[in-house]
């Protein structure tokens, strides 16, 4: 009897600090009209050392949320794949702490550093590990904490990037659907269009309690832009072939949130109106490994999602790393009492779990 790969729960989090267009402002040379028209984005959360917001505690937030929408327990999880390039600390890995948090004794953690293709190429992971039959219940995590490593004097990247953390619970079962194909792509060679390197930031004095690491982020936009919408366009249509699909079969596109013209440039590719396409990008900005998990749970809890349905997810980000996924949703669309009551734990601070490095 084969074995297939279920998503069975979606949860997301995020710092209660909402930063707009017009605060940025104060901070850089730019306009709320400059940004909207240029990447779509008009506001990000931006986390604070004031409140319990780190790396691993809005993953541990988002997990929980998973796993509640799951009905699971903990300690039920044999694997937690975590996509970050947002660490608290260099080791032990942030999935580890969160198993801790968690108590997922069970489990093995681990992270993945992938750039904004971090979730999609978690999710490819446990998807095989499932497929084959080590692991039957897993937790993967997309989380970032971009506000720690950006540079707040430039003006190109500051303005685009934010903080969060979105999870799925992933069950192995026996009914065919589920995660139907898993793509992941890379080439090292275009390493410098997107990249971190070692450099104290300057903290704006209108965000205070910033938590700052020696890392500042660079970015060659106009380049990396052209890459983006090729390889995002070849991974979707590589993943809809593999499937024997074409753009009609798909309900739904959930892709990366980095920017609203690259989304926009994809999808024309790809013959997919906009109306079929799940953009929170105007509230998030861009939180990397994060955005698509994020995305996900909105359009879940939203009703957007019914069994049955094929989704299709797309990302792109620093590596150059590109990745799809099509899936053959299965959970249902209707929020269980637990989640109601709990609500969504994008809106809700996280509790405190880790002390600081």
């Amino acid at each position: 009897m084969s074995t297939y790969s279920h998503i069975i729960g979606t949860g997301s989090a995020a710092p209660e600090r909402v930063v707009t267009n017009r605060d940025l402002e104060q901070i850089v040379d730019t306009s709320d009209d400059w940004i909207v028209r240029r990447t779509g984005i008009r506001e990000r959360r931006i986390s604070s050392l004031e409140r319990p917001e780190n790396t691993a505690e809005m993953a541990t937030k988002a997990a929980r949320e998973a796993l509640e929408a799951a009905g699971m327990e903990p300690d039920e999880l044999d694997m937690i794949v975590v996509g970050t390039v947002t660490p608290d600390r260099q080791f032990p890995a942030t999935g580890c702490m969160v198993q801790t948090a968690l108590g997922a004794g069970r489990a093995a953690a681990f992270d993945i550093s992938a750039g904004c293709s971090g979730f999609l190429y978690a999710l490819n992971t446990v998807h095989n590990a499932v497929r084959c039959g080590a692991a039957g219940k897993a937790l993967v995590i997309g989380v970032e904490r971009l506000s720690s490593v950006l540079n707040w004097e430039d003006r190109g990247t500051c303005v685009l990037l934010g903080d969060g953390a979105g999870a799925v619970v992933v069950s192995a079962g026996s009914d065919n659907g589920g995660i139907l194909s898993t793509h992941i792509r890379s080439d090292g060679q275009f390493w410098d269009l997107l990249y971190a390197y070692y450099g104290e930031n300057h903290i704006p004095d209108s965000l205070d309690h910033l938590d700052a690491k020696p890392f500042k982020l660079r970015m060659e936009g106009n380049r990396l832009f052209k890459r983006a919408i090729g390889c995002l366009t070849e991974i979707a249509v590589e993943a809809l072939e593999h499937n024997g699909m074409t753009s009609r079969d798909i309900k739904l596109v959930v892709p990366h949130q980095a920017n609203i013209r690259i989304i926009q440039g994809m999808i024309r590719n790809l013959g997919i109106p906009m109306e079929q396409v799940y953009t929170n990008v105007d509230r998030f900005g861009n939180t990397s490994s994060a955005s698509i998990p994020i995305a996900l749970n909105e359009a879940r809890r939203e009703g957007l999602l019914t069994p049955g349905d094929h989704v299709l997810l797309v990302s792109f980000g620093a590596g150059l790393t590109w990745a799809s996924a099509v899936i053959r949703w299965s959970m249902e669309a209707v929020l269980s009492e637990a989640e109601d009551a709990v609500g969504c734990a994008i809106n809700q601070a996280p509790a405190a779990i880790f002390p600081g490095p």
